[in-house]
This record gives structure tokens, C-alpha cells and sequence, in this order.
């Protein structure tokens, strides 16, 4: 069994590495689109929306329900892959640091 001190001492480790994971989310980077590519939405890994992209050819007033939809559709879809690559992120940071404990999920810590 693991002594009292070290255990401490790793979970400041593990502290420290998560904080940073947590710092280098803001520089990591996806994609996603709808409508075949006319909408584009980029978002980093703390889900902030950095760009968002619109095919000229589909900037109608008569389509504006439509264009809704679509940005609607590539940003949710760039948020999904946003929190996924985060936690996947977070998941590296911590595998094999500390023993696995039931219900102990640093997944979510984005």
C-alpha cells in the first residue's frame, strides 16, 4: 500500500499536469462542417468558436433559415469534437499517474 506522503505527492503531480493539459486545450484546434462543406466552424479545445466560415454561394436572404441551420449544425458539430478531443487530452495526462479508481473520471475536467 502506498504511504500517505507519496500519494500526496503524486496527486500534486497529477494537479500540476492537469492544469497545464487544461492550459494547452486553448491551442488546440478542430473542424467540423454541414451543408457538404459550405458552413465551416473551427473550435479550440476549450470550446471557444474561433472561426466560423460561410460559402459565398449560400448567402441568400430567401435561404436564411437554411444558413441558420447549417452554422447551427457545424458549430454544435465542432463542439462535440472539441469536448471529445479534450478529453481525450485530459485522458493521456493522467494514464498511468494514478491507480484506477471507480468513478474517478478526470475525462470531464474541461
Amino acid at each position: 500500500m502506498m504511504d500517505m506522503a507519496k500519494m500526496l505527492g503524486k496527486m500534486k503531480e497529477v494537479q500540476a499536469k492537469l492544469k497545464e493539459t487544461q492550459d494547452n486545450l486553448e491551442n488546440l484546434t478542430t473542424t467540423a462542417e454541414s451543408g457538404a462543406g459550405m458552413v465551416r466552424a473551427t473550435v479550440n479545445g476549450k470550446k471557444k468558436l474561433l472561426k466560423l466560415e460561410i460559402d459565398r454561394d449560400i448567402i441568400q436572404p430567401e435561404d436564411k433559415q437554411m444558413l441558420e441551420d447549417l452554422v447551427v449544425a457545424a458549430v454544435n458539430k465542432a463542439m462535440a469534437e472539441a469536448e471529445s478531443m479534450a478529453a481525450e487530452e485530459i485522458k493521456k495526462t493522467t494514464s498511468g499517474m494514478i491507480p484506477n479508481i471507480p468513478g474517478m473520471d478526470f475525462g470531464n475536467m474541461v
